[in-house]
């Protein structure tokens, strides 16, 4: 029996709720479960810097690209070219759980796919990667911090690793599920069967039988307290003192909270009518934009903000008109006060607000955790220090899955493996 411990409701919902695109890779995987890509609404985008706009995006391929090469040089070329290279070098996971190989810690598994530099790209900053590879001081000062803001609301010391798959999302590879990313949890949920408990986690302590490790799921529901007897558990929420809930009972040695914060961030839902006046435009009637991000600087209270459209999308549908009132999603650090909220809006007709601790804070620790707590103890999401998306956790779940699968009938010649590249081709 197996079974996953994971956030609660209200959290799952929340988190969810930032993340808003699925990776072009996983659209086979979404198939699957009978969903479909959601219509694109065209809309451009803008990065401010609290006092003008440093790049606007036009509805002409050929002279946005003028204007990056204007404002930047080849820095644009060179960021693509290290995405590119870090992705390539990325979707090789792909081939190997293919093939059935696992790996027992994130080292290994960023080992097998780029070798040392990939570990170390968790460890050095993305713009010092950047600029190492010839990408302009100018252009990580605004466009890769305007993205990273608006992704993981944190700054350009964001790791490497972790900076290459925000960016990687930003260059428009990426869809969303009509009817709401949501979708695809709630459809495995589904496809599989699963036995969902709704209830909460109060702890998992070690017991034995036969030799082999028993695990007892404590927790508390609607009827009260039970418990339950596992052969193999994952814990798929935070083992962090700030979000951990519940305990590890009869383990030796201890299984201990990991070091690291999470990064606070509100979600400010507004329907009204923008105030184009504080981007620099008096008519707003000629305000082009649906996507605004930002730079970092000190004086701006919002990361980014977006004219967000229905999870469907009709045939019929159209963006609203810049002078009309529109459902726009504001991302900042703090709840935005009511001048805050007059500065960018010229009236309003409802806030809604949430507040959660979405990604990790990345200059909060140096190590990443273990997926192996114990002998069938997993842990899933240690893989956001590594970087935090869908696409991550999808990969670290099927990981774990043929992890668990793989050391349950002794398979070890599928975990941890070395040279694996050519090993897959062999077998083909």
């Amino acid at each position: 029996r197996l079974a996953t411990v994971t956030v609660n409701k209200q959290q799952y919902e929340s988190r969810g709720a930032s993340i808003h695109v699925l990776s072009l890779h996983m659209q086979d995987f979404v198939k699957i479960l009978g969903l479909k890509h959601r219509r694109e609404v065209a809309g451009k985008s803008a990065i401010f810097s609290g006092e003008h706009f440093v790049l606007e995006e036009t509805d002409w391929y050929l002279l946005n690209l003028f204007r990056l090469w204007w404002h930047y040089g080849i820095s644009f070329l060179r960021l693509q070219m290290w995405v590119e290279e870090v992705m390539e070098k990325f979707m090789r996971i792909y081939k190997y759980q293919a093939h059935g190989y696992a790996f027992s810690s994130l080292e290994e598994l960023l080992r097998s796919l780029g070798g040392d530099a990939f570990v170390n790209m968790t460890q050095r900053s993305v713009a010092e990667s950047l600029l190492e590879v010839g990408v302009t001081q100018r252009f990580v000062d605004d466009v890769i911090a305007a993205v990273l803001r608006s992704s993981y609301g944190q700054s350009v010391l964001v790791p490497a690793f972790a900076g290459a798959m925000s960016l990687a999302g930003a260059q428009g590879s990426t869809w969303a599920v009509e009817g709401g990313n949501k979708l695809v949890c709630s459809g495995l949920l589904k496809l599989t069967k699963a036995n969902v408990i709704p209830a909460r986690v109060t702890g998992v302590s070690l017991h034995s039988s036969e030799g082999r490790p028993l695990y007892q799921v404590h927790y508390e529901g609607s009827e009260g307290q039970g418990s339950a007897f596992y052969d193999m558990v994952v814990v798929t929420t935070p083992l962090h003192p700030s979000r951990s809930n519940f305990t590890f009972e009869n383990f030796e040695p201890p299984i201990p909270d990991f070091p690291g914060a999470f990064q606070p961030s509100v979600t400010s839902v507004v329907h009204g009518y923008l105030n184009s006046s504080y981007f620099g435009f008096p008519d707003p009637k000629l305000f082009p934009f649906a996507s605004i991000l930002t730079t970092d600087t000190p004086d701006l209270f919002f990361n980014a903000m977006d004219n967000i459209c229905p999870v469907n999308i009709s045939a019929a549908f159209r963006r609203k008109q810049p002078q009309e009132a529109a459902v726009w999603r504001v991302l900042s650090q703090q709840p935005l006060d009511k001048q805050q909220l007059k500065t960018l809006f010229r009236s309003y007709y409802s806030v809604q607000v949430t507040e959660w601790q979405t990604y990790p804070r990345y200059d909060a620790a140096k190590s990443l955790p273990p997926i192996v707590l114990h002998e069938n103890l997993f842990y899933l999401s240690g893989v956001e220090w590594v970087a935090s998306s869908m696409e991550m956790i999808a990969v670290a779940a099927k990981n774990v899955a043929l992890l668990a699968y793989n050391r349950w009938h002794q398979d070890l010649d599928k975990i941890d493996q070395k040279d694996l590249m050519h090993k897959v081709k062999t077998e083909l």
